[in-house]
């Protein structure tokens, strides 16, 4: 009884096309922010700072540009460590070449490069689709790993790709202890996120969405396909490039081009695939799915196996993720394409109208 909308009259457009129309929502978003901004840091350790949290806001980021791309304009990519890489190494070269540059302008920077990469990999998308454009952007994976493991002046001509950052700053403090580290990216992602939103809301979003369902009535009613894909591609890899900076210097601080291999690509594939396609908030549940199974796993499935007198290895554990993981995604593109949104969006649903059936 709690979630209705009784006395909840619009009485404007303005009113009725807000993020959150209902009350309920609005509070239960502000309360998670203060949550996530004032009580988080002062009750979570450094463990759970370094493994859990910064790890979840920075792929949070990045699974929000690949959602932008794959979600909702319906661009299949295999590209997005490439991305997170090119991102990684521009805001470099900018932060260490450019005396006195700031770290937020650097980072800004460096997805301004992986937008451009991103473009250029995207131009495929207007000729193929589907599977034909998967292998387009793995290209690109494979690029940039011969790029800047050969090319050594992106590297300031390290042998091995090797690069590492200190002394981070943002107006003058610095950004050295993990609760620093997690509210710097917490607020780039609090700030993208309601970009993204308000984007995908937009007519550029209904662009990108009329693309994804079918293209060529898309461009009958008078939509441009190269303009809705090359802007998804160039919005998704901005937001991807700035969490690959933020992945680089904030969370490894020390890095080579095999920290964005296409394990990563894949990784942030499956967070949209598990999180739901085509959904901001998708993006949050995916990442925080990816981010914590494993960890879980490390922690309770000995325990769990040694209550049948089962013992299992760190291999054993590994592999095991490995397989809960490829079952959880075919259960999910079976069962409930569009991800634990949707399950979530249901439960709202039924919030709304319950107790009574209908």
């Amino acid at each position: 009884m709690l979630y209705r909308e009784n006395g909840q009259f619009k009485t404007s457009y303005r009113a009725d096309q807000q993020i959150f129309p209902i009350a309920q929502d609005r509070i239960a978003v502000l309360l998670l922010l203060a949550f996530a901004f004032l009580v988080v840091p002062a009750l979570a350790s450094d463990y759970f700072f370094r493994a859990i949290l910064i790890p979840f806001v920075i792929m949070s980021l990045a699974a929000l540009g690949v959602n932008i791309l794959v979600g909702y304009c319906g661009q299949i990519s295999l590209g997005s460590g490439a991305f997170m890489a090119v991102g990684a190494y521009g805001a470099y070269n900018f932060f260490v070449r450019v005396p006195g540059m700031p770290l937020v302008p650097a980072l800004i920077l460096g997805g301004l490069c992986a937008t451009f990469f991103g473009i250029l990999f995207g131009l495929p998308s207007l000729r193929v689709k589907g599977l034909y454009l998967a292998v387009a952007t793995l290209a690109a994976q494979f690029f940039s790993d011969w790029m800047f493991l050969r090319i050594r002046w992106f590297t300031l001509d390290t042998p091995s790709g090797s690069v590492s950052v200190s002394n981070l700053q943002v107006f003058g403090m610095p950004i050295e202890s993990d609760t620093s580290k997690y509210l710097f990216c917490l607020a780039i992602l609090a700030v993208v996120a309601l970009l993204a939103k308000n984007l995908v809301r937009g007519a550029i979003g209904r662009e990108w969405m009329a693309i994804r369902d079918m293209d060529v009535a898309a461009s009958v009613i008078g939509i441009r396909p190269m303009y809705a894909k090359l802007s998804a591609f160039a919005v998704s890899s901005f937001i991807i490039g700035v969490a690959g900076g933020l992945w680089a210097f904030v969370y490894l601080g020390a890095w080579e081009p095999g920290a964005f291999s296409v394990d990563m690509s894949f990784r942030l594939l499956f967070m949209v695939i598990i999180g739901g396609l085509g959904s901001i908030m998708g993006s949050f549940f995916g990442a925080a799915f990816i981010v914590v199974l494993p960890i879980a796993l490390n922690q309770f499935l000995p325990l769990f196996l040694g209550l049948f007198g089962i013992s299992i290895s760190t291999a054993g554990v590994s592999h095991a993720e490995l397989m809960i993981f490829g079952g959880l995604i075919v259960w999910f593109l079976i069962v409930e394409p569009h991800g634990l949104a949707k399950l979530w969006s249901i439960g709202k649903q039924k919030l709304r109208l319950w107790p009574f059936p209908h």
